[in-house]
């Protein structure tokens, strides 16, 4: 699926050169970029809003005895 993205003209210039010195196209280094990133950015920005969910009190949230209790490791 196409999509456009603006880059700065710092940004353009270093991957045209990765690109041209490696002989990859641009569009590879993108696509290798989103595909190692994508995952990170997902744990941060699901996990900032779940944090947001829990201050607004949205969200439950369990102490640690009623984890080792639910799990069986009270002992």
């Amino acid at each position: 699926m196409p999509i456009s993205v603006r880059l700065t003209a710092n940004l353009a210039t270093r991957l045209d050169l990765l690109a041209k010195k490696t002989g990859r196209t641009r569009a590879y280094y993108l696509r290798e970029l989103v595909e190692r990133g994508i995952a990170d950015m997902e744990d941060y920005y699901l996990a900032a809003h779940v944090l947001e969910r829990v201050r607004k009190g949205e969200e439950r949230t369990h102490s640690a005895a009623e984890v080792r209790k639910d799990l069986g490791l009270n002992g």
